[in-house]
């Protein structure tokens, strides 16, 4: 049985609660061994939003069909961006870590257009929000830097949210074009077909020819 398309309903909701300016937020990239962690956000605006057929998390759309929508999705939100945090930066900072700082760049570009009152994170982890610091007796510590939106987590939200489920193609599609990309100089890995994920071949062929540069060097790749 096929699993219902995503709606507005509980964007709509948040709108109904005062949230007239919502973001929808959805990252790739986690597991993969090579190339970036990558974050898409959608802004919208509920109350005048309508419906975008066709649209799914973007695990369950054909790579062609992910791409047609693009266009459709950039026309259809209200402002977007998509941000990524390269390998380096994830050895550096910790995967947690990059993924904030992707989807920071990607909200801080797309909130240059129009400031989200709301965001709906897929999942059930913050990886978003700064953490909160806690001080030598205890007591905790604002976050580092304030935000001007309420942030929540919610599972399968990219099956179930529009907004998130066209965050997810938008950061599927632009984070298989750099794999791509970087396949064209490295074809060794296979890029182009594993996007950077252990398949055995990709594991194979590092075994082979060792890391490169934009391998995640501080992951058991072998």
């Amino acid at each position: 049985m096929a699993a219902a398309a995503p709606t507005l309903d509980w964007e709509r909701e948040l709108a109904a609660q005062g949230y007239a300016v919502v973001a929808g937020c959805d990252e790739v990239g986690r597991g993969s061994l090579a190339g970036p962690v990558s974050v898409g956000v959608v802004i919208i605006r509920p109350e005048t939003a309508v419906e975008l057929p066709g649209v799914k998390d973007s695990k369950l759309l054909r790579p062609a069909v992910r791409e047609a929508l693009v266009p459709e999705i950039l026309a259809w939100a209200d402002a977007s961006a998509v941000g990524h945090a390269a390998a380096h930066e994830i050895d550096s900072l910790g995967l947690v870590s990059a993924l904030r700082l992707a989807g920071m760049r990607a909200l801080t570009q797309a909130a240059s257009t129009l400031v989200p009152d709301f965001v709906i994170l897929d999942g059930n982890q913050d990886w978003l929000s700064e953490p909160i610091q806690a001080d030598l007796f205890g007591s905790a510590l604002p976050a580092a830097v304030p935000v001007p939106w309420t942030l929540r987590t919610r599972i399968k939200a990219d099956m179930t949210c529009l907004s998130v489920a066209a965050a997810s193609v938008l950061a599927k599609v632009e984070r298989d074009a750099i794999m791509m990309g970087l396949a064209e100089m490295y074809p060794a890995f296979g890029w182009d077909a594993n996007m950077g994920y252990g398949t055995a071949s990709h594991r194979a062929a590092i075994v082979a020819n060792g890391p490169t540069d934009f391998h995640r060097k501080t992951w058991r790749l072998v």
